[in-house]
């Protein structure tokens, strides 16, 4: 008997219409064989000129990541900054499969400059080269380094926050708990973007993202198979690894996470933001009625996603202010 995905709650009329458009060139399916040519899409890293159109500067550093192995963070701040004000310790997404440390700095230039704050941004290691727990591992050794750099770089350090962008938030909510079993670097704040957190495929929120929108039901399995291999789904997985397995979310920092209605990621969001107030804690939460994964990027123009956005910043102006 065929079986179909449950009814999932419509997509926004103004996102819809532009997912129509995406969907002709780029499906919203990806599975292993396909994330070599995923890969061979242009790194987003800016020219030393364009930074400067943007009043940035960037300086590359070598640090040792997991296991000893070196890694690369980009430091990247305003043109000529001097003195001490807030950083922002960064994580890509890309499902775990996927993408660079500049990913996501066009959506923070805005942010940099308008605190003078510091942005470092980590590339940890891919999966499946280099599956769990290399990447959360990788993401934790740049934090402690950051965070036991903050005089040299300029960073108060009572006003470290992490951010991190889909496999990105999962990373950085792991990231996070770690420095908090292992007394590590104290961060005033968590922001999770979207974030993937996971990798058992329960929720009701992926039946129904299957086939459609943006990193579906399948992508997710594929991203995290790649993490976990034969693990995924069973009880070897950490909290770390996956941050939804988690019991305790006692002593993190206040925490900010949306996500969109009609998005694999939703049940588990949510689930996490109720975790953390069941604990005690403090939690933002806003899943975007109608939005698709990361739609505000796909479709930065659309009122739900200026509200997003809005949103973000409200937030970070609360956590980043002197």
């Amino acid at each position: 008997m065929t079986t179909h995905p449950p009814a999932r709650p419509p997509f926004d009329p103004e996102l819809d219409a532009v997912l129509e458009a995406i969907g002709r060139v780029m499906s919203p399916t990806i599975t292993p064989d396909m994330i070599p040519a995923a890969r061979q899409e242009p790194s987003r890293r800016p020219t030393p000129e364009a930074l400067a159109a943007a009043g940035l500067e960037a300086r590359d550093v070598v640090i040792p990541g997991y296991a000893g192995a070196s890694i690369e963070v980009s430091v990247v701040q305003p043109v000529g900054r001097t003195g001490t004000g807030p950083g922002i310790f960064h994580i890509h997404g890309g499902g775990m499969i996927l993408g660079d440390r500049w990913s996501d700095l066009e959506t923070f230039a805005e942010t940099i400059l308008r605190y003078d704050a510091v942005f470092v941004t980590v590339e940890y290691r891919l999966a499946p080269e280099f599956p769990d727990p290399v990447p959360v591992e990788d993401c934790y050794a740049a934090l402690v380094w950051t965070a036991e750099n903050t005089a040299e770089l300029g960073i108060d350090p009572d006003r470290l926050l992490i951010i991190g962008v889909s496999a990105g938030g999962g990373l950085a909510a792991g990231t996070t708990l770690l420095a908090r079993d292992r007394g590590g670097p104290r961060l005033c704040g968590q922001m999770l973007f979207y974030p993937m957190l996971d990798d058992r495929d329960r929720t009701v929120s992926t039946l129904q993202i299957d086939g459609v929108g943006i990193w579906d039901r399948t992508s997710n399995i594929t991203g995290w198979s790649a993490l976990l291999g034969d693990r995924r789904g069973t009880d070897d997985v950490s909290i770390y690894a996956a941050p939804a397995r988690a019991t305790d979310l006692s002593g993190l920092p206040p925490t900010f996470i949306d996500c969109g209605s009609a998005e694999v990621f939703r049940d588990e969001d949510v689930a996490y933001a109720s975790a953390i107030w069941a604990a005690g804690g403090q939690a933002e939460l806003h899943v975007w009625p109608g939005g698709f994964h990361a739609f505000e990027g796909f479709v930065p123009g659309a009122r739900l996603s200026q509200e997003m956005i809005a949103a973000r910043a409200n937030w970070l102006a609360r956590m980043l202010a002197p």
